[in-house]
């Protein structure tokens, strides 16, 4: 077997983000002959597969304009003024927006600004970069801006410190009843024994999500003398011991907190992850803070909560809606701290961001790789043709054998085995290594990976990813016959998942166009990569596939695929069904509850 380094890009002189041939390239080729490989639409679309057009920089004969939309920090402005012509237009209206844009280059907003899909067609191809100042990028179409060949980059890491500071603030404001004793004694009362607070000082504190802000909220809370765990599926578990924090399991961390600290994105799989059935979890008199995304919260929820005793109290920077309804019975409940949005609100981090998004858009715009783009990989053209099934194939790949890890392990060493029958000069690895990346790490981070950023974004998290390739003999005509996922040093919630060797192990391969899953663990396996999966380990005997079956089908969910691996006759066997849609948790209780089934796991492509 021929060991792959990973590569690295030299010198890398630009990127063409042009959708159109006949459009002024603004960014060179960091590849020649390129275009996008897909990525998911977040709002549940289909892929897109966009064709980029390279062509060689040229200069600018005049300054390129920068719109800066919401307002940015001087020191920002002022770097933007060294390269570009600046229009500092704030509050504008969409239609307002729509109309200037189309003499614009480069597009900077903040979170109040929303650049849809007609802000980009508005542009008529000439904006070639969105900056947004800040880590999140709701407010930003990202399908239409790889349609339209829009770069998009942001700040991630000049606010960490403002956010956890305020995360903190909170906490100790919420923990003393400031703002409730503040109002009382401005209002002429003088409530001291109405006002008795909570010491935090040898308390848990649950750290949910374990990032830049999370680890750093952690530091903090370590010296006001709190002892601290962490819920983080991805974060490596020596990172967490350095600080003196404690990696546990999302139930572990539900039971055994006295304040809970929220620090993840908001995803598909974060959605109102706090809830009727996890705040009945929880230890009664919790006390909850999230600076983080207000989606991350079921407000409704924990205003039951609240009432019911559960929760003590929450201090909150953020809501679903911004800014929340005047009458929300959350932001007026008495036991309830709010602020308006104010995380990154500090002079520091204004500064910070704005010089982070200024430095960003002006190197794009100069053609330089941006470490913080968050879209528009490139590859050639020849490369994707022949690699799109297994594109897709990589990917969930990765996020199957992510979502087969059990809370708390952390994931720090994956490999990747390639069987293929192609010279290792006629076999670019850099995409499929990439979507595996991609596979890993965004269901559980508000990181967009792409071939851009994939191999930093590995970096940062402690991810290891080694490659090898398993030289077969054939025709090389088809570029793979097989993409092997294997997770080192993690305990997996689906036993069967495991190799000989002790490591989450997950196979698949194309057929027809179609990516398949062919192998879990030790046990082969056939089953389409499309709708979500439900893994079975069971005892092998007549009638399982009816039973579970008949299970499904009472709740109208429709099986795609049915495929049983087995390890001999009438012993163990793994069952792996293709569903359409998600089965009720009530629907996945019966399937455990049947006597001859060992095991089981639902998994979400």
């Amino acid at each position: 077997m021929a060991s792959l380094a990973t590569p690295t890009l030299k010198n890398p002189s630009s990127l063409a983000l042009s959708s159109k041939p006949r459009l002024p390239s603004v960014l060179s080729a960091a590849f020649p002959n390129t275009l996008h490989f897909p990525r998911s639409n977040p709002q549940g679309g289909r892929r897109r597969f966009l064709i980029i057009t390279a062509s060689a920089a040229s200069s600018f004969s005049n300054k390129p304009t920068v719109l800066v939309a919401e307002k940015l920090g001087e020191a920002g402005l002022e770097l933007l003024k060294e390269f570009a012509n600046v229009d500092c237009s704030y509050n504008l209206s969409p239609e307002e927006l729509c109309t200037k844009i189309s003499l614009c280059d480069a597009l900077i907003v903040r979170s109040g600004t929303k650049v849809n899909r007609e802000v980009f067609e508005s542009s008529g191809g000439r904006l070639k970069v969105v900056g947004r100042a800040g880590v999140g990028i709701d407010n930003v179409d990202l399908s239409a801006a790889t349609e339209h060949g829009c770069l998009v980059v942001n700040a991630p890491t000049a606010n960490t410190v403002a956010a956890a500071e305020h995360g903190i603030a909170l906490l100790a404001a919420m923990a003393r009843n400031v703002a409730q004793a503040d109002a009382s004694v401005k209002a002429g009362k003088w409530q001291r024994n109405k006002y008795v607070g909570v010491s935090l000082v040898g308390k848990t504190l649950a750290v949910l999500g374990f990032g830049k802000v999370g680890s750093e909220v952690a530091r903090r809370a370590k010296g006001l003398g709190m002892h601290v765990i962490a819920h983080d599926p991805y974060a490596p578990a020596d990172r967490a011991r350095a600080i003196g924090v404690e990696l546990v399991s999302f139930d572990d961390a539900l039971a055994t907190a006295d304040f809970i600290s929220l620090h993840m994105p908001l995803t598909p799989a974060t959605n109102k992850m706090l809830n009727d059935e996890t705040f009945a979890k929880m230890k009664k008199g919790v006390r909850i803070v999230n600076v983080a995304r207000g989606g991350v919260i079921d407000e409704e929820a924990l205003v039951r909560a609240l009432d019911d005793g559960i929760v003590a109290q929450a201090a909150l920077d953020v809501f679903s809606q911004e800014p929340p309804k005047a009458d929300s019975k959350l932001v007026q409940h008495e036991r309830v701290t709010v602020t308006p949005h104010l995380g990154a609100s500090t002079m520091e981090a204004q500064e910070g961001v704005a010089i982070e998004i200024a430095e960003a858009v002006v190197g794009a715009l100069k053609g330089e790789l941006a470490a913080t783009a968050v879209n528009a990989p490139m590859v050639p053209a020849e490369v994707l043709t022949e690699l799109k099934p297994y594109v897709e194939l990589a990917e969930k790949l990765g996020r199957l054998a992510v979502q087969l890890v059990a809370g708390g392990s952390g994931v720090k060493t994956v490999k990747v085995s390639y069987a293929t029958s192609r010279a290792p000069d006629d076999f670019d690895t850099r995409l499929l290594r990439a979507m595996i990346t991609k596979g890993i790490i965004e269901p559980i981070s508000s990181v967009f990976v792409n071939l851009v950023n994939a191999d930093f974004t590995a970096k940062q998290r402690g991810l290891r990813i080694t490659e090898e390739r398993v030289l077969l003999d054939g025709s090389p005509e088809s570029p793979l016959e097989s993409i092997q996922v294997q997770i080192a040093n993690v305990e997996s919630k689906f036993a069967s998942a495991m190799s000989e060797t002790g490591e989450i192990r997950v196979e698949g391969r194309v057929k027809d166009g179609i990516p398949h899953l062919t192998k879990v663990g030790s046990f082969e396996v056939d089953v389409s990569l499309e709708g979500s999966i439900i893994l079975c380990r069971q005892v092998d005997q007549p009638g399982m596939i009816g039973m579970v079956g008949s299970i499904l089908g009472e709740e109208n969910v429709n099986v795609s695929f049915m495929s049983v691996g087995r390890v001999a006759p009438r012993k163990h066997a793994v069952m792996a069904i293709g569903v359409d849609e998600q089965p009720s948790k009530e629907s996945l209780k019966r399937i455990g509850e049947v006597p001859a089934i060992e095991e089981f796991v639902f998994l979400k492509l």
